[in-house]
């Protein structure tokens, strides 16, 4: 721990707010942090500490670990910037376990970085606090567990009685102010649900929509709820405000617009990822007749059918597209999709034709694309089958081996000296017992076999951690070269190969004056 004792340390303090206010207006702030600042401030000044800055995330859970400010925070704790954090408890500042042992117990102690809460007595710079911290950060785990598995089941069973619960209400629809979990139609948006509808009907197409929404100036569904002023978070860059073709595809087909209410399509990996994953439809939870519909029942079937038709018109073989999902333009990021020119298929970027000013367009055929990946795969098979290259890889494997065989050497010997620190503890108390040693030397003594014990388990842990990595490596570098050789003969690219050896494939704008057009592979391996 770095020394402050010849000046006045500099403190972060640490507010948050978990997000049960999730959706409170900007420039709104709750009392509940209000009064953590209050705490702390008076704490730190009570302290003599000087405060350096407060880092306050509102809205977030305590098991979120992309809290803006508490990134910032750790940010300026690894550049020394201040010398202690301070939180109202442990809890405010993390509630898993595996970021109280990863920051609090190991980083910031390699950073010189004290951490303090007040209402828990968590501190740092007390050696006997420790396994005090280690209890609080698992209790708290299991009550975010807990509350994590009660919320869910309260939120099925509104789910299927057809009470709204998300953060947000369809385009088309906002909350009801007097009735808690019933939507009412929002006129402004519903004239253009009713809109799209209507043109997709009279044979426009999703992409033509799309355009026509954009040169109208209307706001596409993410950009509307921001200019009414919800926190809605808008993906997409400088494209974000546009109507695409898959705003308008998933509009065609969702029930809300019909009355049912529809949820359950997505949930979160777990408690605690708020990264979300697609659930099945036949999973999903529709509930029919919940609120008045916007699409009335004879212009929603026309539409399914010819939804129906389009689909079959574009898909004779009923076989995905050799490259579907997997190009995105260089340019803006979007997905490029497949359109055929003089019985030639191609992949484009689309962005261009719902608005010119947002993508200058990337293009190119699928047979040549096709052929620059065969080729690409071919280079790789060769290089992993040349005898010089085998050389030298058989080579690196044998230094691999060998430092791997050291690192376990090192690991035994340290898991030794662990075992010696605490075989020495338990002899000290026996002493004690004994009469052997005095009590007033038995809390030295200790210390200094747990400081030991400390070191030899961060050692330890430091060699797992080289030991996985190097394995990891072997691994990977072992599953390249088989997966490379397994294609090294082809001579026509599949969907199969597509999807097991290319994550994604970028595509630039051809150069001006040239037919040089960036590719850029990014391989699953």
């Amino acid at each position: 721990m770095k020394s402050y004792k010849n000046r006045t340390p500099l403190v972060a303090i640490y507010p948050r707010l978990s997000d049960e206010d999730r959706f409170k207006k900007e420039g709104d702030e709750s009392e509940s942090i209000i009064n953590q600042k209050n705490m702390l401030i008076k704490y730190a000044s009570d302290q003599g500490w000087n405060i350096y800055d407060i880092y306050c995330d509102e809205d977030y859970s305590g098991a979120d670990r992309d809290r803006p400010e508490f990134n910032r925070l750790l940010k300026d704790a690894e550049e020394r910037k201040f010398d202690i954090v301070l939180c109202k408890s442990q809890s405010r500042f993390t509630r898993e376990i595996k970021i109280v042992e990863d920051i609090i117990h190991e980083k910031f102690l390699l950073w010189g970085i004290r951490f303090v809460s007040i209402v828990d007595h968590a501190d740092t710079e007390d050696p006997y606090n420790k396994k005090q911290r280690q209890v609080n950060g698992l209790v708290n785990e299991w009550f975010l567990e807990d509350t994590s598995i009660n919320i869910r089941k309260v939120f099925d069973h509104k789910k299927r009685e057809g009470i709204h619960i998300g953060s947000f209400a369809v385009y088309g629809y906002k909350k009801d102010p007097e009735h808690k979990g019933h939507l009412i139609i929002d006129e402004e948006a519903a004239q253009v649900v009713r809109l799209v509808f209507q043109l997709f009907v009279d044979g426009m197409g999703k992409t033509a929509i799309a355009r026509y929404l954009n040169e109208k100036g209307i706001p596409n569904p993410s950009e509307y709820k921001r200019q009414q002023g919800l926190r809605f978070k808008i993906n997409g860059g400088s494209c974000g405000h546009l109507w695409k073709y898959f705003s308008i595809s998933n509009m065609l087909t969702n029930e809300m617009y019909i009355g049912n209410m529809v949820q359950s399509r997505q949930k979160n990996l777990s408690y605690k990822c708020r990264k979300k994953v697609m659930i099945p439809k036949e999973d999903w939870v529709i509930v029919p007749n919940t609120h008045e519909p916007i699409i009335d029942i004879d212009l929603w079937n026309r539409a399914q059918k010819l939804i129906q038709l389009k689909s079959k018109a574009f898909d004779t073989t009923g076989k995905i597209g050799l490259f579907s999902k997997k190009v995105k333009c260089l340019n803006c990021g979007y997905t490029m999709r497949a359109a055929k020119y003089h019985d030639e298929r191609y992949l484009r970027c689309s962005s261009r034709f719902y608005d010119k000013k947002s993508c200058s367009g990337s293009m190119i055929s699928e047979k040549r694309l096709s052929n620059y990946i065969l080729n690409e795969i071919h280079k790789l098979a060769k290089e992993f089958l040349d005898k010089d290259e085998l050389e030298r890889k058989l080579e690196l494997e044998d230094k691999t081996k060998t430092k791997l065989d050291e690192n376990k050497k090192l690991l035994e010997l340290y898991h030794k000296q662990i075992d010696k620190c605490k075989t020495s503890i338990k002899q000290v108390y026996l002493d004690k017992l004994n009469g052997v040693i005095q009590s007033i030397d038995l809390d030295e003594i200790i210390s200094d076999f747990e400081k030991e014990q400390m070191k030899y388990e961060k050692l330890a842990t430091d060699v797992l951690v080289n030991i996985e990595k190097i394995e990891n490596q072997k691994e990977e570098s072992t599953s390249k070269q088989q997966l490379i050789e397994q294609y090294s003969n082809v001579q026509e690219l599949t969907r199969d190969m597509v999807v097991t050896l290319i994550d994604y494939i970028e595509i630039g704008s051809r150069k001006k004056g040239t037919r040089i057009r960036p590719i850029v592979i990014h391989w699953n391996f």
